[in-house]
């Protein structure tokens, strides 16, 4: 029995094409398959990996991102012995059947296998993304290494919500296989032998904070490697009195910052304040954020007041919606993908 690698490098949930096909958000994702390939290499790794969901829309490619999208391809074409490939639900037509997806044309590319159904050499499976009643055929599997693009409960979603459990596929299904490793889920987070590695970088304020993205490295029989992208474009909220006494070690280049004003200030000085950080730091966006103090209930203490995001707000509410004709972890999906 041959292992499937001796040494491989794993992304996953690129998402070419995001923010209306941004032509920051693509040279953001070149950049970050310039520098995985690097390191890659630095590391020895023989073998690539991609996880899942490479474009974000699935029902059309605009043609500017299949540009970026076929030459960061071509350049992992030749930076390894095989790279394989994994469309996951934003690569599909249908997000429920696999016939259709926004990479066929990338079979073509020399080195480049494109994993569409199950795949299993030696001791490795690698999982599509599972449709109709794929999620029964996991727990009659066994091997030492298992890759996909899963949906599994109780693993916080890309908003920070934790998934529902639909009675369907479940962490314990994947007891047959030492390790299990996925996309999908763009935080890295671990339950048990399952684990979300993280997505390339962060994409939005939903990521805020979390820096614990890029790219791991696995060795045959040995720990897992996570190296995060040194120039990956960073999320942040903070205050501004924080943001005033701790600038230095707060911000970094190609930060995209929400600042609340939790101190007075006038019009002119808030400009001058958000003008001087955005060129001090070459930050890329900066926010300033009012607090609204009224309606607040004054017999709280004030460790129970909470001011949210309006993404955090969306999502709540999203998530709380009671009805037979509206799913909302579909609406949550689409919402996300905005």
């Amino acid at each position: 029995m041959t292992n499937l690698f001796k040494k491989v490098a794993v992304c996953t949930d690129m998402h070419w094409g995001l923010k209306s096909n941004s032509l920051v958000h693509n040279r953001d994702c070149e950049a970050f398959v310039d520098w995985f390939i690097g390191k890659a290499k630095e590391e020895g790794c023989e073998t690539g990996m991609f996880l899942g969901d490479w474009h974000n829309h699935r029902a059309s490619i605009n043609l500017q991102t299949l540009q970026f999208s076929v030459r960061a391809l071509e350049k992992l074409s030749k930076a390894f012995d095989q790279f394989y490939f994994i469309p996951g639900n934003h690569d599909l037509y249908y997000r429920d059947k696999r016939d259709i997806h926004g990479a066929e044309w990338a079979k073509h590319i020399p080195n480049i296998i494109i994993v569409n159904d199950w795949f299993t050499e030696g001791n490795v499976t690698i999982a599509p993304w599972l449709v109709g009643d794929d999620h029964k055929k996991i727990h009659k599997l066994s091997g030492q290494y298992m890759f996909g693009h899963f949906e599994l409960p109780h693993f916080k979603m890309n908003a920070n919500v934790e998934m529902p459990d639909h009675g369907e596929i479940k962490v314990d299904h994947f007891r047959g296989f030492e390790s299990v490793y996925s996309g999908h889920f763009h935080m890295r987070q671990q339950k048990e032998n399952v684990t979300y590695i993280g997505n390339c970088f962060p994409h939005n304020f939903a990521d805020a904070g979390d820096g614990a993205r890029g790219m791991m490295v696995k060795e045959w029989g040995k720990t897992d490697q996570y190296f995060s992208w040194p120039n990956q474009p960073l999320y942040r909220v903070t205050k501004l009195s924080d943001a005033i006494d701790n600038a230095a070690t707060i911000f970094q280049p190609n930060m995209h910052v929400r600042v609340e004003l939790d101190i007075g200030i006038s019009y002119e000085e808030a400009n001058y304040i958000k003008e001087t950080f955005i060129r001090d730091y070459n930050l890329r966006e900066m926010a300033l954020i009012p607090v609204k103090h009224s309606s607040v209930d004054t017999d709280l203490a004030p460790g129970d007041i909470k001011f949210e995001s309006v993404d955090q707000i969306v999502t709540d509410q999203i998530t709380n919606i009671e009805s037979e004709f509206y799913d909302p972890k579909l609406l949550l999906k689409i919402y996300q993908s905005l």
